[in-house]
């Protein structure tokens, strides 16, 4: 009989031991499955508001009647709005359009002077560090969330839970042999 106790004891010791290890490893991949999700909706948010800023850039050009424009790029901004995109391929659309009115402000002095338009420059630039930063610390999370899903033993843990690999902010996969997606 005490040998069966001891048995079962052991039993229920190794059992909550393997629970404890398996929760510890659980909690550490939902650390940084939160990180990721906190630091999405901040890039969200930013890029939401440089994205105001650039129509308010393109409200104060339009009214402007001196200052000739290229439609298809306004067309581009205004139709943002309604598509179904990507943060990524968005934060790559408002990079373009913020290269091509700083060019466009560089070459007429009408913009160039207009206080309004230099108020929402600063912005988008501190808008532009704050999701340089930003991008850096989902990359580092992502990166360390993909180290977790592939290492041993927190590997048997995320494929319990079906936990994927994560793309960088930039779409690059590191797994793959598509070189493609390093280009800029």
């Amino acid at each position: 009989m005490d040998a069966l106790m001891l048995i079962l004891f052991g039993m229920i010791l190794v059992i909550c031991l393997i629970f404890g290890i398996y929760l510890t490893l659980y909690n550490k991949i939902q650390d940084y499955i939160i990180r990721i999700n906190e630091v999405e909706s901040i890039i969200d948010n930013n890029l939401r508001e440089k994205y105001d800023n650039i129509n308010k850039i393109v409200s104060i050009i339009k009214a402007n009647e001196k200052i000739k424009l290229d439609k298809k790029i306004l067309e581009e901004i205004v139709k943002l709005k309604n598509k179904k995109i990507s943060n990524f391929n968005l934060d790559r659309k408002l990079i373009e359009t913020t290269n091509y009115f700083t060019n466009l402000k560089e070459k007429n002095k009408e913009i160039k002077n207009n206080e309004d338009i230099k108020l929402l420059f600063n912005k988008i630039d501190d808008l532009d560090e704050l999701l340089l930063v930003n991008k850096e610390y989902y990359n580092r999370n992502i990166a360390e969330y993909n180290k977790l899903i592939k290492l041993f033993p927190t590997n048997i843990v995320a494929s319990i839970c079906k936990y994927q690999e994560k793309l960088f902010f930039d779409k690059k996969d590191m797994s793959d042999d598509d070189y493609n997606d390093f280009k800029l």
